[in-house]
């Protein structure tokens, strides 16, 4: 019974996902054209819009499913996923899920020449150069605040319920990804601030909100099971949220979210690792596991 649960309750959820994001889209203006037929148009085009719709349905409750709420029927489960045996390919897949997705649901909304891919997702192009520098910056910032603020929590709650209360080492993947070749760790990142950014922030912001959308973004990381690293990615997806309602496009977060992972994956993981050995319990540890936010999704 447990395990039947736990099997279905992450596509139970997932369905319930798509269909508040169909409702709420439709409720703020935002339903592609193609999604509801013409006044007056014959029974050929009411089920061709409703066919459009469903599809467009049934893709993004796939990609929730895979993307978002697997994680929850694994908690507390052993790892499944040997380091040895992935590929970089593979670091991608989830990316190139989200991506896949987003198409489909263009593609059945609008067609391929209706041009309003931009609008739809975040993508003004104005002053593209000055959004990716002014994202640059903040993910600087929020490299230092969010960290700092995970050290004094993770130090108060060492004093408070001592060391037994944090994660004594961030999950076995790290290691792995740190010591990917340069190249990936970009590659890995750019992706990550691209992507992640496009679907949960260009995509679902508008059309759920920043409550919800940034709980969708943290749930698919809820595989963690170690709280001070959610607390960390609760924080950088707000930033990250009001980053783009304030400049109305998605491409400083963007690169906010992009230098961000960089820093980790590039300087504060390897460091770490180096200095940290497995298993050794301090309240840095689990902080260093943010980095595998921008890896897993």
């Amino acid at each position: 019974m447990q395990a039947s649960l736990a099997a279905a309750g992450p596509l139970v959820l997932a369905l319930l996902a798509a269909l508040a994001i169909d409702r709420l889209t439709a409720r703020r203006g935002l339903a592609p054209p193609a999604f509801s037929a013409p006044e007056g148009a014959g029974a050929g085009a009411r089920w061709l819009s409703a066919g459009r719709r469903a599809l467009a349905f049934g893709v993004l409750a796939g990609v929730l499913w895979i993307g978002v709420f697997s994680p929850l029927g694994h908690i507390g489960d052993p790892p499944e996923i040997d380091p040895s045996q992935l590929s970089v390919a593979q670091l991608f897949l989830l990316h190139f899920l989200f991506a896949l997705a987003l198409g489909i649901w263009y593609l059945a909304g609008f067609g391929p020449f209706a041009g309003r891919l931009r609008s739809q997702l975040g993508l003004r192009m104005r002053g593209v150069g000055r959004e990716l520098a002014l994202g640059l910056g903040v993910g600087l910032v929020a490299w230092f605040v969010v960290l700092s603020a995970l050290v004094a929590i993770g130090v108060v709650i060492w004093m408070v319920a001592g060391e037994e209360a944090l994660a004594r080492e961030p999950p076995a993947l790290i290691p792995w990804v740190a010591a990917l070749p340069v190249w990936a760790r970009i590659a890995v990142s750019c992706s990550a601030g691209g992507v992640e950014e496009l679907f949960f922030r260009g995509f679902l912001q508008p059309r759920v909100g920043i409550a919800l959308s940034t709980g969708l973004f943290v749930l698919a990381h809820a595989s963690y099971e170690q709280p001070l690293m959610l607390v960390g990615i609760t924080l950088l997806s707000l930033v990250f949220a009001f980053l783009v309602r304030w400049r109305q496009s998605i491409w400083a977060a963007a690169a906010a979210h992009a230098a961000f992972d960089a820093i980790q994956l590039l300087v504060v993981i390897p460091r770490l690792m180096e200095f940290l050995g497995p298993g050794e319990g301090s309240p840095v540890a689990p902080i260093a596991a943010l980095a595998w936010r921008g890896v897993a999704g």
